[in-house]
């Protein structure tokens, strides 16, 4: 039986569409859609659902001479897909951002034997309990070589990014989700509560946000869809933006 209801949709950062909530199973989306994987750097690939799923976000697959981690998820997880991360290595962990992309992070930690990091912030949106779900503490959390979970808060309070330190040819990367928001144009980046329902962050969020990955050197930052990134100069971007942000909703 379906559940009742999706607490996380109908939490004000999402959404229930007019025609209500519609559920499915994994068995069905095998049977309708497939999985889509790029390599989008040396040791760093894309995996999507095609055709587009939910809100269409792709989940990041690092590659670290200590491991492979995968980054947010995605609902879809075939035998092609397991199959191929095997093929790049498997993985030693899997991270996600925050509760938006919790989707099948569990069928995903079992086919690898693996556990799956989240915020201990976060751990009432966690809809399925599993003993593969490992709750972190603190402000930093340090994975494979060169890979640190940073909790940034902002969006949910246990929003965390990752740090990628060979990333970007060696000068950093940042992968975001949707914690620190890219845009159509790439100059810019945001910063918001809900993203579908347009509430914003206070000033004091935004900050935070921008204070907790500054420590941190980057060039590049990746979002949570295919045609979003940052290819250089993310840093000053993410500064300038939040700048821009802070004097906005302070008039």
């Amino acid at each position: 039986m379906p559940p009742v209801r999706c607490a996380i949709c109908e939490d004000e950062r999402q959404y229930v569409p007019g025609t209500g909530q519609r559920w499915t199973t994994l068995d069905s989306l095998r049977a309708t859609h497939r999985s889509a994987v790029k390599r989008l750097e040396p040791d760093l690939y894309g995996l999507g659902v095609e055709p587009r799923f939910a809100i269409g976000q792709r989940a990041l697959l690092v590659r670290t001479p200590t491991g492979n981690v995968l980054w947010d998820c995605v609902a879809l997880l075939d035998d092609a897909l397991v199959d191929i991360v095997r093929s790049l290595g498997g993985l030693i962990a899997i991270a996600i951002s925050h509760p938006h992309y919790y989707t099948t992070m569990v069928e995903w930690a079992h086919a690898f034997d693996v556990p799956v990091l989240l915020h201990a912030a976060d751990r009432e949106w966690v809809m399925r309990p599993d003993s593969a779900i490992e709750f972190w503490e603190g402000e930093t959390r340090a994975l494979a070589d060169g890979l640190t979970l940073i909790r940034c808060g902002g969006h949910f309070e246990g929003g965390t990014v990752l740090h990628w330190a060979a990333g970007a040819e060696g000068r950093g990367a940042m992968l975001t989700g949707d914690i620190i928001q890219l845009l159509p144009d790439v100059r810019w980046v945001s910063f918001m509560r809900s993203y579908p329902n347009l509430i914003p962050l206070d000033a004091r969020r935004v900050e935070g946000i921008v204070r907790a990955a500054e420590p941190f050197a980057y060039d590049r930052l990746y979002g949570a869809w295919w045609d979003l990134v940052v290819e250089r100069g993310a840093r000053d971007v993410v500064a300038r933006s939040a700048e821009r942000y802070v004097k906005a909703i302070r008039r």
